[in-house]
């Protein structure tokens, strides 16, 4: 216990010593976490860019420990009238997946509002990253209006502080969270985004971007097996439906031994609320390969034997197919994760129905009901 009260005081007292905006060059630097944080399944950790408070939940292997640390699916929203926007980051604990760009791996991603949408800004990483007292300029050049903003954090980095920088005496301050609702999104390397070159390239933020609802990126690279203390985790968690990207990593017979079980622990928890699984994708790495296309289809086959029972078993359960493969299949890095193409198609194959359902519980971008009221009304 005095172990956690130290941590916890430790994160308290770093950060808020961290929020006093800083002058270097002409550029005034504010702590991220002071604007507006989101994207996060559980919101209240000592360190607001981990996923997982990992002093109160328990379990996890190193592995695990060190990816709910990661920054993973999390985002800055802030609106600024500054000409150039600079990045700051102290790094903690870093891993380097072979199939992924440096620039998802530790790098930025930023959108600005256009048109009522958010389009691609810019994105990148420190050229020289050891040295991390050094920022890094993402974006410049840009005229002087008010730009509301999402910036991205890394997909494969812990992160101790990340500073926004803006021209000195430009506006820079927190905006509204843009997208409605909290949706929980489970998952293996593919809902981490192994693969893609940047991260706001994930299936979870384009889905966000697209439907204009939070989906809360709990991916964990090759450990997401439906263990009993990620559903704790889960089970705690505030928010309105899940997605579940749960066959990719497990084997058969682990898939068979613990579906039904984590079903009813999160059903238990969350009553009334739908839980949408996702068949694991085609990867390429079977096309040639027998044996893996053998171990593939065995784990699609019985995902699906088992979805078939729990859709009629349970009431708020469903089972959506994916697809990352384009017809010259081409679509993939390394045989098994999709790169930016892939995960746009699984974007696609997806979209609509999981659009239907989140509609069917009153989950919905809020904007686009009102927009179309209105309509109604003139």
């Amino acid at each position: 216990m005095k172990k956690i009260t130290f941590l916890f005081l430790f994160w308290t007292v770093s950060f808020l010593a961290t929020a006093q905006n800083t002058i270097v060059d002409g550029i005034s630097f504010t702590e991220a976490s002071e604007l507006t944080l989101f994207g996060k399944l559980m919101p209240d950790t000592p360190n607001p860019y981990h996923r997982v408070d990992t002093m109160v939940f328990k379990g996890f292997t190193k592995s695990e420990n060190s990816q709910v640390r990661m920054s993973t699916g999390i985002a800055i929203a802030f609106k600024t009238d500054s000409p150039m926007i600079y990045v700051h980051t102290d790094y903690g604990q870093e891993y380097i997946p072979i199939s992924s760009d440096l620039v998802a791996i530790k790098g930025y991603d930023l959108y600005i509002k256009k048109d009522g949408e958010y389009l691609y800004a810019a994105s990148g990483l420190p050229k020289n990253e050891l040295r991390r007292e050094e920022p890094y300029r993402l974006i410049a050049n840009m005229d002087g209006s008010v730009k509301e903003c999402i910036l991205y954090l890394p997909l494969f980095s812990e992160v101790h502080s990340v500073k926004i920088g803006v021209k000195e005496g430009s506006l820079l301050t927190a905006a509204e969270v843009p997208f409605h609702h909290r949706v929980g999104v489970f998952g293996s390397s593919f809902t981490q985004g192994a693969g893609a070159s940047r991260p706001g390239m994930t299936y979870t933020s384009q889905l966000s971007r697209k439907i204009g609802v939070q989906f809360l990126n709990l991916g964990c690279s090759g450990n997401c097996k439906m263990q009993p203390y990620f559903a704790d985790v889960l089970c705690s968690a505030d928010v309105d439906a899940f997605i579940f990207d749960v066959f990719s990593n497990p084997d058969v017979a682990t898939i068979e031994h613990r579906l039904f079980p984590f079903i009813e622990k999160i059903m238990a928890a969350h009553l009334g609320k739908p839980l949408i699984f996702l068949q694991t994708p085609y990867r390429e790495i079977r096309n040639f390969d027998m044996t893996a296309d053998a171990k593939e289809r065995a784990k699609q086959e019985k995902a699906e034997e088992l979805m078939a029972i729990a859709c009629k078993k349970y009431k708020d359960v469903y089972f959506l197919k994916t697809n990352v493969t384009s017809e010259d299949h081409s679509t993939s890095v390394d045989g098994i994760h999709p790169d930016n193409n892939g995960y746009i198609l699984w974007v696609e194959s997806i979209e609509r129905p999981v659009r239907k359902i989140l509609k069917k519980y009153g989950i919905k971008n809020a904007n686009s009901s009102t927009r179309v009221e209105k309509l109604r009304n003139t």
